[in-house]
């Protein structure tokens, strides 16, 4: 009996050693709790780095990238048949901006990009039309106040509001080499009837008669240096410029104003002396591209004043650097003010010479002379 007892101890401690299943099978374990052996694997990966967690991770972040490029696309904006997105609209700068009647650096800097092909295209202005409107708002404030100082200088200016004097940024392409659909520049233009009438309208070569005009080359503001004020009669309509060139055939009171006004010392300060540049640049009144080669037909090619009878447009300028536009405070108005006032006589004088019937009372060249009066336009030899 003792040896009986030793030996099932014996066994039973061998199969605990060799295999641990039979055990874990017996009935009385089922109701334990799970294998040290499932436990230890279960703590291991909890305790361990896995793999599969981080992938998880980087796949949530790729996820949030693409919504990110979604939302910077606008590919989460409902869009109707026929409807894409082709890029981020541009808020205007919140800062920059100056008080009214001046010119900040953020105009000049929207419309020095206008002078970039890339730039000057339909869908990347309107990408950039909050842009636009806040620097059309800035010029409206400014020639409302440049309207005020003018009506000042020249009483016979009317008062009108900016929108009857400023010009649409659009240029007109129809029958242009050049498709750029936006003037690379802002202007307005003055006149006693506003920007149309018979002292200041446009004509098919798409230039302006008369008065006052706020711009050559149609622009007043443009960067670059290339900020002008200008004034004058552009290529006038056949009767207006008939009439200037029978003044001065016959030196009339009104012409000789006008020798008067182009030889005083304000006038020549800042537009030059009053006969044609030798090298054909621009100088006073002379130099336009318009200008003939040759004397108009029936005039003396000796008379006193042909340089001035071949003169198609009659108008000066001056240019400011974009250090002159962006100068704070009024300094900017006062300098057009100078000029300004220097321009109006030279103006009124015109509207006089376009306007006013010839006395022949005062026709001292008079048809013994065979100058008579220009019959038309064109030059003897053409024009250029």
């Amino acid at each position: 009996m003792p040896a009986t007892r030793k030996v099932v101890p014996r066994k039973r401690v061998q199969l605990s050693n060799e295999d641990s299943e039979p055990e874990s099978l017996h009935s009385d374990a089922l109701d334990d709790l799970p294998p040290k052996k499932r436990t230890r694997s279960s703590n291991f990966k909890s305790s361990s780095p896995s793999k599969p967690k981080p992938k998880r991770r980087t796949r949530k972040a790729k996820e949030d990238d693409v919504n990110d490029e979604e939302d910077v696309d606008g590919s989460d904006v409902d869009l109707k048949e026929g409807q894409q997105v082709v890029g981020r609209v541009v808020q205007a700068p919140k800062t920059g901006w100056v008080p009214p009647g001046q010119v900040s650096q953020n105009t000049l800097g929207f419309l020095a990009q206008l002078k970039d092909p890339v730039c000057n295209d339909r869908e990347w202005f309107k990408l950039h039309e909050p842009v636009y409107r806040r620097v059309e708002k800035e010029f409206k404030d400014f020639i409302e106040a440049f309207t005020n100082m003018l009506t000042d200088v020249d009483s016979q200016i009317p008062p009108l509001p900016p929108k009857d004097v400023i010009h649409r940024i659009y240029r007109d392409i129809r029958f242009s080499n050049d498709k750029t659909p936006y003037k690379k520049g802002l202007s307005a233009s003055f006149s006693r009837s506003g920007r149309k009438g018979i002292f200041a309208f446009s004509s098919k070569s798409d230039k302006l008669t008369g008065y006052m005009r706020i711009v050559c080359s149609r622009r007043m503001i443009k960067p670059g240096d290339e900020s002008v004020i200008a004034a004058g009669a552009w290529c006038p309509a056949k009767n207006e410029l008939a009439t200037l060139r029978n003044h001065l055939l016959r030196s009339t009171p009104a012409a000789k104003t006008l020798h008067t006004i182009l030889s005083s010392e304000a006038f020549t300060t800042h537009f030059g002396p009053p006969h044609p540049h030798p090298r054909g640049d621009r100088q006073s009144v002379f130099g336009h591209e318009d200008e003939l080669k040759v004397a108009p037909k029936g005039v003396d090619k000796n008379h006193k004043d042909i340089a001035l009878l071949k003169c198609r447009s009659l108008a000066v300028s001056c240019r400011f650097t974009d250090a002159q536009v962006v100068a704070p405070e009024s300094k900017f108005m006062d300098t057009l003010r100078g000029v300004a006032g220097v321009m109006t006589p030279f103006v009124h004088c015109l509207n006089d010479l376009m306007t006013l019937p010839v006395d022949h009372g005062s026709d001292e060249e008079d048809e013994e002379d065979g100058t008579g009066g220009p019959q038309d336009d064109e030059s003897e030899g053409g024009d250029e």
